[in-house]
């Protein structure tokens, strides 16, 4: 594993339609699910980002 992102390890429990849709998007996207699902917590809107607007 990448030292860079060794920060904090999750493990998550997905149901099976889960587990396949994000299979089926990585698949399709040619994208690891690690990426995809970082890009989706990164786009979680949070206090900071709501106060900015």
């Amino acid at each position: 594993m990448n030292k860079k992102w060794a920060v904090k390890r999750l493990t998550i429990n997905l149901t099976s339609s889960e587990a396949e849709k994000l299979e089926k998007y990585c698949s399709m996207t040619g994208r690891p699910a690690t990426d995809v699902i970082r890009e989706l917590i990164r786009s979680v809107p949070t206090e900071e980002t709501q106060n900015a607007n």
